[in-house]
């Protein structure tokens, strides 16, 4: 069926040239040059469309012609071009729907066919547009669509008759030649807007353009290249762009180039130019090849970007990016960048010895100026790859080979106390304390670490760094990353977990108050805090281990009547939570405050900030109990423990489980208790683990004791 309709279709076309005569054929050819002429010779679209319609018109009399432009967002059609047609009419026809009763406008777009209507008042074809075919008195209408290059529709040329007419096989000829000029004009209307478009975006466009012809001759340059190098478009045009070359490019550069440019047609890259000033622009230039039909480049499209601004302040960027601004040396950021490198390095670290105190005690313009001395004197009596100034009180010195680390220390200790420095008529001797290491990797870690161990050893001390220990360290290292890792897999599962210990009254016998003791619940093992609490610490968890402890230990206790301990620690007081979160539980859980026995380190009461102090006297007046955990494991500070008013004492461990064979511990524990006794403070004796023990804590009138003998910890109460 598809070849039969192929036939039949070219038999109309054979039918429509038999009945067309030469000189109709004329007619059309010289109303398609006319309208071609006006297209080559760039006259207006919109005058082009006008004298298209009317030209039609004079070979159709008693007709008008109208071109309709199909609204690709909306859908509908509308008027472009219709002279002969009164506005009203444009308004009438205004958002035509293409439709089966659309008129032969609307029906030629929605078929895609061409569509001849003899007569408008009868056929269905316009029965949508019945009342505009009476009120303009149109009687007949033939419509073409406009197609373009993918053969949908754009629109409809057409001719409307004061009569009723069907069309000659010259007025087909005609609808379709019509048609076909409307395509091109409008093709041309939308290259020239491009065209118009790009022209302007390269007038206006911040980088430069330069096209030149097959000798590379400029050609044409926008107003961005003229902007940037100075110079007239006149001067410029039919020069060799060889004119603004800085020179500082060798002929090996410019071989690559014109290579590149040859061999793939294009090339990019940074080059150094001169303006009209003589002064280099810096930019990053693209050349293309542009080829004609022919495959032969007929001409070569150069656009850079001015890089000069950027360039300066990319160097003005590095050098405060990469330098000391006191002393001019290279700083940290520097050295960081160099120890980059796959290479083995030295590394020497020095830190001033007592720089604070001259800061302190002069001021800090003495001590900048002091920097920027020894900052002078490293510079003019070392040879180094890299002299820094690193930190406020640090110098480094790096070398990019192995070197004798302990005889150039040797050298920078005589050069130093061979001389005083004078600073505003203030003579001070410097000395160093000095981390070095050699190697690859880590370098400055390292080195600051071998630092830190020297500054320990003493001041004016060298230690260089021992890969040995630091396997050891290592070791401890990762140790401390599984026991972190340990902590925040248990918060986040709530495997955390409160035991319980028994505290013995020791007149009773019987036991009347528990400590609550952290442990961590790992696959079914009971993890101390031995293992985890150092971690903890390190990585700022213990506030959040002790919330957990308060509301697990208060919603246990507050299903019965026993007094209970938690452990406080700095960082909780620190952190300045405790008052108001030990209250929100207390109202939570129904546990009042006389209840709860907080144990603080002894070294948190001896040293002791303000505000721990103020938080400590806010939590006894509110009902809380103090105890004072591992007394005697440091100095003690007996006016504080009387200051906070503390209710408890627990004697270190250490001396309660050697009591009995140990004298020194005896002598300590006798004292601690004497003391207790005197300021009326109960003491409570840990690490009671066997009864010859025990005998000898009751002996000396100690109240409680807490240990293995009378209680183990548990997770469920008695």
């Amino acid at each position: 069926m598809g070849v039969q309709a192929s036939c039949d279709n070219l038999e109309v076309l054979v039918l429509d040239e038999v009945t067309i005569t030469p000189n109709e054929y004329n007619i059309i050819l010289e109303f398609q040059q006319e309208i071609l002429q006006m297209i080559a010779s760039r006259k207006n679209s919109t005058k082009v469309l006008e004298n298209l319609c009317l030209l039609a018109e004079k070979l159709l009399p008693n007709s008008v012609a109208s071109i309709m432009l199909l609204d690709k967002t909306t859908g509908l059609m509308n008027v472009l071009s219709a002279p002969s047609v009164p506005q009203v009419g444009h308004v009438a026809l205004a958002n035509l729907k293409p439709g089966l009763g659309g008129g032969s406008c609307g029906n030629a777009i929605f078929h895609n066919e061409p569509q001849f209507v003899a007569n408008t008042f009868e056929d269905k074809r316009w029965v949508d547009l019945h009342q505009v075919a009476v009120d303009f008195n149109l009687c007949s209408c033939w419509s073409m669509p406009i197609r373009n290059q993918d053969n949908k529709p754009l629109g409809t040329f057409a001719l409307s008759s004061f009569e009723h007419r069907s069309p000659a096989p010259f007025h087909k000829k005609l609808l379709e030649t019509a048609a076909s000029i409307v395509n091109i004009v409008l093709k041309n209307q939308e290259n020239d807007r491009r065209i118009e478009l790009f022209s302007t975006a390269n007038e206006n466009a911040v980088e430069g353009i330069i096209i030149t012809d097959e000798s590379n001759n400029i050609i044409e340059v926008n107003n961005a290249f003229s902007k940037i190098y100075g110079y007239d478009k006149e001067f410029i045009l039919g020069k060799n762009p060889s004119f603004i070359s800085s020179k500082l490019h060798d002929k090996d550069f410019y071989k690559k180039m014109w290579h590149s440019i040859h061999t793939t047609s294009k090339w990019s890259g940074e080059i150094i130019n001169k303006n009209i000033k003589g002064e280099e622009v810096i930019q990053w230039m693209s050349v293309s090849t542009i080829h004609n039909e022919d495959g032969i480049p007929d001409n070569y499209l150069a656009i850079f970007s001015d890089l000069t601004e950027l360039k300066r302040a990319q160097d003005k960027i590095e050098n405060m990016l990469f330098h000391d601004k006191l002393t001019t040396l290279h700083n940290k950021s520097y050295l960081e960048q160099l120890l980059k490198s796959d290479n083995k390095h030295t590394l020497i670290l020095l830190n001033i010895n007592n720089f604070s105190y001259i800061n302190t005690a002069y001021g800090f313009e003495v001590g900048d100026k002091l920097l920027i001395k020894i900052a002078d004197i490293l510079k003019e009596n070392f040879i180094t790859d890299a002299t820094c100034h690193i930190n406020s009180d640090e110098f480094s010195l790096l070398f990019n080979k192995k070197i004798d680390i302990k005889m150039m220390v040797s050298g920078i200790r005589n050069c130093f106390y061979s001389q005083e420095i004078q600073i505003d008529s203030i003579d001070l001797n410097i000395s160093f304390s000095f981390g070095a290491v050699y190697g690859k990797y880590d370098l400055l870690r390292n080195a600051a670490l071998a630092l830190k161990q020297a500054k320990e050893s003493g001041k004016n001390k060298l230690y260089i760094f021992d890969y040995t220990q630091e396997n050891i360290n290592h070791s401890q290292r990762e140790g401390f990353i599984q026991a972190n890792n340990l902590i925040h897999n248990a918060l986040n599962e709530d495997r955390v977990v409160p035991f319980f210990q028994g505290i013995r009254d020791n007149e009773t016998q019987k036991i009347i108050k528990f400590e609550s003791l952290v442990r961590i619940i790992e696959d079914g093992e009971i993890i101390s805090p031995f293992i985890f609490l150092k971690a903890a610490k390190l990585s700022g968890l213990l506030p959040e281990i002790t919330k957990v402890m308060i509301d697990k230990s208060f919603a246990i206790m507050q299903d019965n009547a026993y007094t209970f301990s938690i452990n406080i620690t700095e960082d909780d007081l620190n952190n300045d939570y405790l008052v108001e979160f030990l209250k929100a539980k207390s109202l939570q859980y129904h546990v009042k405050s006389n209840r709860v026995i907080l144990e603080i380190l002894e070294g948190i009461s001896s040293n002791a900030k303000r505000n721990h102090i103020s938080q400590l006297k806010q939590l006894k007046n509110k009902g809380y109990a103090l105890a004072i955990d591992d007394f005697g494991s440091e100095y003690s500070n007996f006016e504080r423990v009387l200051e906070l008013d503390i209710d408890f004492l627990k004697i270190d461990a250490k001396y309660i489980k050697d009591i009995h064979t140990n004298k020194k511990s005896y002598e300590i524990t006798k004292a601690i208790a004497f003391f207790a006794k005197n300021v009326n403070i109960p003491c409570i004796a840990e690490f009671v683990h066997n009864q010859e023990v025990q005998n000898i804590i009751e002996a000396l009138g100690i109240e409680f004791s807490q240990g293995y003998l009378f209680s183990e910890p548990n997770p469920i109460l008695p």
